[in-house]
């Protein structure tokens, strides 16, 4: 399967204002992407450039503000930069004049905080060199071996390229799959894909596009249809599909027409399978049951898009726990990858969507204060499957691979 625009390998650079964090990228990439300047702070917020790792493939590289920023501008740009590291797959910790203190420490604390890879490079070498005293000062603090290179001379920047593609986890660019788990060559899939006014005109939506290639990818057979054609299809011909694959919003709907020896489950379940914690959702979708009045759930959308009536996450899925528990209950939406406004610690239950629009990486950093604090995590799709009584079913085809 072919790998949507931000699934893949983000890479953030890291270190004290003019470090040559932008003339970095530069060299990286062989292109003038990032500004540079000598004046300390010219980066503000983070910037975001693609490149081609060959033997990884394509990767963005995160362009931050200096960690040691002062003032409340400052303040703020070192915060935007500390935000990056819960969304990316690797860090490059840049550090020159073999300079390596508490900034650098601090950083290493969040990297390890969130389970980033990382590799420090000493750059401008060419001015001055790495000394074996920092060497060996750094090799006792982290165990990692420090690589130097002069992007201005290009000095060593090959061999950066081979430490970076060492250091970024395989799981951040391998090819992912969400249906080569479930089916088999020749295999029928019926794809049932409601039309709505959330749906784009004139295409499917990411979810329904890549499990049709995956299905393709696989080398199995796509069946695609709206929900109101499925009885038609039954009636009409005497296929009968190894998997059905339905919209969550209509669970309860083709659960009732699909007969129980076919296995069903929903676009937003393959993905909760795909790229988060799978099981961790399952137990999170229990506390639908156990929901008090006054209780605050928090729905996390991962994309940015027009808001309408029929819009999922802010108005369908809000509108059905408070039928199912019967309580009077508060929610709030985070959209994108934006800042969660209230602690933690004021939710009694997460809801994240598919997440097709981000890695599964940020999917898990995402979800991880939640997780640290205790507080019960699920997914669209699950979520709606239970409060349907077909948890069982919609989960059924994963359970083997447990």
């Amino acid at each position: 399967m072919s790998k949507g625009k931000d699934n893949k390998p983000h890479l953030g650079i890291f270190g004290r204002r003019n470090v040559g964090k932008s003339s970095f990228i530069n060299a990286l990439t062989g292109m003038n992407l990032a500004i540079v300047s000598d004046i300390p702070g010219t980066t503000t917020d983070p910037v975001r450039k693609s490149m081609e790792i060959f033997g990884i493939g394509p990767a963005i590289l995160v362009d931050t503000a200096g960690i040691d920023d002062i003032g409340e501008l400052g303040e703020k740009r070192v915060e935007k930069s500390l935000q990056v590291i819960t969304h990316i797959d690797a860090a490059i910790l840049l550090i020159t004049e073999n300079t390596f203190g508490l900034f650098e420490q601090m950083l290493l604390k969040e990297f390890k905080a969130y389970d980033v890879p990382f590799c420090i490079i000493h750059n401008k070498e060419d001015l001055e060199s790495l000394t074996d005293f920092t060497q060996n000062q750094i090799l006792q603090l982290t165990g990692v071996t420090t690589e130097t290179c002069s992007v201005k001379t290009s000095f060593h920047i090959a061999e950066v390229i081979e430490l970076l593609k060492r250091t970024i986890p395989e799981t951040s660019y391998q090819k992912t799959t969400l249906l080569g788990d479930l089916i088999k060559k020749d295999d029928i899939v019926m794809l049932i894909t409601p039309v709505d006014s959330e749906a784009p005109d004139g295409r499917m939506i990411l979810p329904q596009a890549m499990a049709i290639r995956d299905v393709l990818d696989n080398d199995a057979v796509n069946i695609v249809l709206k929900e109101t054609e499925v009885e038609a299809f039954f009636a009409k011909t005497n296929l009968k599909p190894q998997l059905v694959v339905t919209d969550s919003q209509a669970f309860e709907f083709v659960s009732r027409i699909i007969p129980a020896s076919i296995p069903l489950t929903g676009f937003s379940v393959l993905y909760a399978h795909m790229r988060g914690p799978f099981e961790d959702y399952i137990k999170g979708a229990q506390k639908l049951s156990h929901l008090e009045d006054g209780d605050r759930i928090l729905i996390l959308e991962s994309c940015v898009h027009q808001v309408s009536c029929e819009d999922i996450g802010r108005f369908k899925i809000p509108n059905w726990v408070r039928k199912f528990s019967g309580k009077n209950l508060e929610f709030d939406v985070a959209p994108g990858l934006t800042e969660i406004q209230r602690p933690i610690t004021d939710y009694q239950l997460v809801i994240q969507c598919g997440g097709c629009m981000i890695t599964r990486k940020q999917v898990f950093s995402r979800l991880k204060p939640a997780l640290d604090a205790g507080i019960p995590v699920t997914n669209y799709g699950i979520a709606i499957a239970y409060m349907n009584g077909i948890l069982d079913r919609a989960v059924q085809p994963f359970l083997k691979n447990f």
